[in-house]
């Protein structure tokens, strides 16, 4: 179907006109008008105030809409129509943006609206939700933004459409560009200035005020550099001094982090502040990259333990073997936790984008700041003179009160009776009006007094006035007093640390630990841990800890491995590095400090460690005796590819007692008894099997009895026997009622598979040793919980009877070698 033509003909006077028009030019001069708009409307922040215009609107009507610090939250969505209404003429998303900025505590140095609501996280991980759920209103510090615009402190321009008025600047009582900073990308230019401490930079305003010819050396004595709201660490001030000199210059912000032992098995670098704008998702996703692709090494883990009580902590657990410091070094190598920060001071003067350096900042504030409060010292005292004016032709009038009335009552109508008090009393129409308006009530005599009081108090505050604009000392002594009590009441400490430079990084063949010589110790209470060196302290000075008493201890390397041989006959493989590090001190090893055995061996129901040994295959090996009695001494086979191994094949029932390694093979073996039998015999006469066999007889045993110690004693060494009896029913070595510490020598050699000799006599209501140990002096004890206990005297007899025992004892030991 044909479509009817729409279209009307031309008048008969139509007369074409069609200009040429080189596009060139109009290119050039839409392009200059779109970019001046940019700058000057939306990218750029006006160098007085601080503040771009959105943000302007934003505090500008939340002002007028009364919103203040002590009144209720409103929507966020209320504020946005509201400015985007009257004010702003573009989207509610950009002016919402605006405004969730303005209420971060990690974007602004002093925020300008108190938010309610999730308002985003650090570096944007988490956005912040719909201005329909959040609430605003202004922050205490944001009245000072709009303090006095209502006193003609700044000039108004019309709005867009021209129904409304907007302020073109507002008074700012404090410099807010150098407080908040600023960052914006306009048409060919753009601006990024850092936030700053409030009371560093008024400081350096106030300096500035009293010596206006102030060089930029002795301003940055106030203001040293940025104070970011994350705090963080700027590193190099080199680049900073360019800015504050010229408006341009890099400076790079560290993350702040500590060493710490986060775990009993691992140390970890643990970060409470981070670079300006980086949150902690793009650094962890940042991280997880790096080890993905085996650029970064030594990470095992990163957890996320932020919280609002606690703040920022991002914990990055460090595989042991490798150096923390030297991890944390590639950590600011390779991720954000190390950022680059640009400053360009860009901002807008006198509707020009300047790049300022920071004397031109303060200078430019406080130009602006001397015309504000003059114009407010104007406006003021017109107001007063007004109001004096008023008092002034009242009093006249209270003077001749009756002629004043009578005046009024004789006149036709008000209109004479203003024309007849103005000519009777040379008063002026404002005072006329005022008179006629007054009730009676204000007549009597003691408002007279009133107004006298009133008129003395307007003529003292006119004067003030008149000197503050008359003479500049006195503006800048005003101007300087209201900062100095705006940096009292809202100034805080810095957040930021600034350091000359980095220090030495730790060198790159040093990420991983050394594989230095060290101990590893086993304690009563079932603890391990490592020292630093291969030497322990000598050390017996009398001083005694809880968990002082260590049942085993081996020779080993930072990187290496040892073993821990079990109860039922297994080795099981430990690595060393793994293990938590004493701290390196001249007193006796406790292993307080050290992690439980469940951290790093999975054992079985009633299976307990009984030794730890190296996996020297040149060593003579281990002796291993059991609970009926069986010796054993293992060729050292220790297959690298294996972490479990067997080293007997125990009969049923049979379990374990003692294990230790041999250092010479020339050692005694030494059995005790439960029923208070010793066996001494030299090593040599056992020969070593592999780890698959049985052993031998060791002891031979009694009816009923059975072995309840097994070690290994060097013959030249000073030794000494330990042994607590008890009574038979008792499972608790604790329940020892004496005890008996003997010289080793008193006990002599016999031949394996013998009975042995006796090594305490029983007291009445005892028949049964609980508890018992050889090795070499000084021997020590322990409670359950690893306590220390007192042992008693030394009882030279070798069968002779124990003492009393002075408290509760459940495992002997000797010192740590």
């Amino acid at each position: 179907m044909a479509r009817r033509s729409t279209k009307t003909a031309p008048p008969d006077d139509f007369e074409e006109r069609i200009l040429d028009i080189d596009v060139v030019d109009e290119m050039q001069g839409s392009f200059l008008e779109y970019a001046y708009s940019v700058i000057y409307s939306r990218a750029l922040p006006d160098a007085r105030d601080g503040m771009k215009p959105v943000h302007r609107r934003i505090v500008y009507q939340m002002n007028e809409m009364g919103l203040r610090p002590e009144r209720g939250f409103v929507k966020c969505a209320r504020v946005v129509g509201e400015v985007m209404g009257k004010l702003h003429p573009h989207g509610d998303a950009s002016i919402y943006d605006a405004l969730v900025r303005m209420a971060q505590p990690f974007s602004m140095r002093l925020p300008l609206v108190d938010g309610h609501g999730n308002f985003g996280s650090l570096g944007n991980d988490d956005p912040p939700a719909a201005m329909r759920y959040t609430e605003c209103r202004m922050a205490d510090a944001t009245s000072l933004m709009t303090e006095s615009i209502d006193e003609d402190t700044v000039d108004f321009a019309p709005n867009y459409d021209g129904q409304e008025q907007e302020p073109a600047v507002l008074p700012a009582a404090y410099p807010n560009l150098l407080v908040n900073g600023a960052s914006g990308i306009a048409v060919g230019m753009a601006t990024n200035m850092p936030p700053h401490n409030l009371g560093e930079v008024i400081a350096a305003a106030r300096h500035l005020i009293r010596h206006p010819g102030a060089d930029l050396e002795t301003l940055m004595r106030y203001v040293p550099g940025p104070d970011l709201p994350t705090g963080g660490r700027i590193v190099g001030l080199s680049g900073i001094k360019d800015a504050y000199e010229n408006g341009r210059g890099t400076f790079k912000i560290r993350a702040t982090a500590t060493v710490e032992t986060v775990t009993a098995r691992r140390k970890g670098i643990v970060v409470t502040e981070l670079p300006f704008t980086v949150g902690p998702e793009k650094v962890i996703a940042k991280i997880k990259d790096l080890v993905s692709a085996k650029k970064l090494q030594g990470i095992a883990d990163v957890k996320d333990l932020t919280d609002r009580a606690h703040g920022l902590r991002l914990v990055i657990e460090v595989k042991n073997g490798f150096v923390p410091e030297a991890v944390l070094e590639q950590l600011y190598k390779l991720t954000p936790m190390e950022e680059s920060f640009g400053i360009n001071n860009v901002a807008l003067v006198d509707g020009q984008p300047l790049t300022l350096g920071l004397k031109e900042l303060l200078e430019v504030y406080l130009d602006h700041r001397f015309e504000v409060v003059r114009r407010r010292s104007e406006f003021r005292r017109g107001k007063k003179r007004d109001r004096l004016h008023l008092v002034d032709g009242l009093l006249i009038a209270l003077l001749d009160i009756d002629e004043v009335i009578r005046l009024i009552r004789s006149s036709d109508n008000s209109a004479q009776a203003r024309e007849r008090l103005m000519e009777r009393f040379s008063l002026s129409e404002t005072q006329t009006v005022y008179i006629l308006d007054t009730p009676l009530r204000r007549l009597t005599k003691f408002d007279r007094i009133e107004l006298e009081s009133e008129r003395d108090r307007l003529n003292g505050e006119i004067d003030e006035l008149t000197g503050i604009l008359e003479s500049d000392a006195e503006l800048r002594k005003l101007v300087s007093a209201e900062l100095a009590a705006v940096a009292k009441k809202f100034g805080t400490d810095r957040r930021t640390v600034l350091l000359e430079s980095a220090g030495a990084p730790v060198a790159a063949a040093s990420l991983e630990v050394a594989d230095d010589p060290c101990r590893v110790l086993l304690s009563s209470t079932g603890l391990l841990a490592r020292t630093a060196t291969a030497e322990l302290p000598a050390a017996d000075d009398g001083k005694r800890a809880k968990h002082d008493v260590i049942v085993s201890a081996v020779p080993a390397t930072q990187r290496g491995d040892v073993g821990a041989v079990t109860s039922t006959g297994r080795l099981l493989r430990l690595s060393v590095i793994d293990l938590p590090q004493l701290p390196d001190t001249h007193a006796a090893p406790n292993l307080s400090g050290g992690a439980p055995l469940a951290e790093f061996l999975t054992l079985e129901k009633d299976e307990t460690v009984v030794c730890l040994t190296t996996l020297d295959e040149s060593s003579p090996g281990l002796a291993i005796g059991t609970l009926q009695g069986v010796v054993k001494r293992v060729v050292p086979d220790y297959p690298p590819n294996k972490d479990e191994l067997e080293v007997i094949a125990l009969k049923e029932g049979d379990r374990i007692v003692g294990a230790t390694e041999l250092r010479t093979g020339e050692e005694d073996l030494v059995f005790i008894t439960s029923d208070a039998q010793l066996l001494r015999f030299q090593a040599s006469q056992v020969r070593p099997q592999g780890r698959a066999a049985g052993g031998m007889a060791g002891i031979k045993l009694s009816a009923g009895a059975e072995v309840i110690s097994f070690t290994a004693v060097d013959p030249a060494a000073d030794a000494v026997v330990f042994t607590v009896a008890g009574s038979t029913g008792t499972l608790d070595a604790s329940a020892g009622t004496s005890a008996k510490l003997t010289p080793f020598d008193q006990y002599p050699r016999k031949g394996r598979a013998t009975g042995g000799v006796r090594c305490q006599r029983f007291l009445k209501g005892e028949d049964v040793l609980v508890l018992a140990w050889a090795g070499a002096a000084p021997a020590r004890a322990a409670q359950r919980g690893g306590a220390p206990a007192q042992l008693p005297e030394t009882d030279p007899r070798r069968d002779g009877s124990g003492t009393p025992l002075p408290g509760p004892v459940s495992v002997l030991a000797g010192p740590a070698s």
